[in-house]
Parts: C-alpha cells; structure tokens; sequence
C-alpha cells in the first residue's frame, strides 16, 4: 500500500509539472489566448479599413464628386474661375 501511494504521488507531482511548466502549459496558454485577441483586434481593424477602401474605390468608379474632391484635396486642383488662397502657418 505505501508503493501505491508513492507512486500515486509521484504520478500527479509528474503531471503538475507537465501542467505549469511543460509544453502546453497553462503560461503558454494565457499567451496564445493573448495573441489571438490581439489578432482578432488586427483582423477588425483591417476589415474596416478594407470597407472604407471598397467604398472609397465605388465612390470613384461611380460619382464624379469623388474624383473631383480628391483632385482638390491632393493635387490642389481649382476650377476655372476660382482663386486660390494658401493660408502658410506662423514661422514663431
């Protein structure tokens, strides 16, 4: 009886240690389950940023607004008859 009971002990001694510091422990665990949150976080944010693309792309298949805004906004294009102002900051 006292053999079984050592082993019995030794056995869950063993499988504690597996449990806390082997491979696939609980620590590793808490990681992987970290690591994907934050992967889902990832996913989310690019998902969005993948539909404002998609809208911004139909946008400028489909509307001529589209365009024009971005001419404006990036190139600094102006329409005829317009005055254009650049407004520099203080140099202070």
């Amino acid at each position: 009886m006292k053999w079984i009971t050592l082993i019995l002990v030794s056995l869950c001694l063993m499988l504690q240690y597996r449990l806390w510091f082997g491979k696939n422990s609980i620590p590793d665990y808490v990681e992987i389950k970290q690591q994907v949150a934050d992967q889902a976080q990832s996913n989310a944010n690019l998902k969005q940023r993948n539909s404002l693309l998609i809208a911004d792309i139909e946008d400028l298949e489909t509307g001529v607004e589209a365009m024009e805004e971005r001419a404006r906004n990036e190139l600094g294009l102006i329409k005829e008859g317009e005055t254009f102002y650049r407004i520099l900051p203080s140099q202070e």
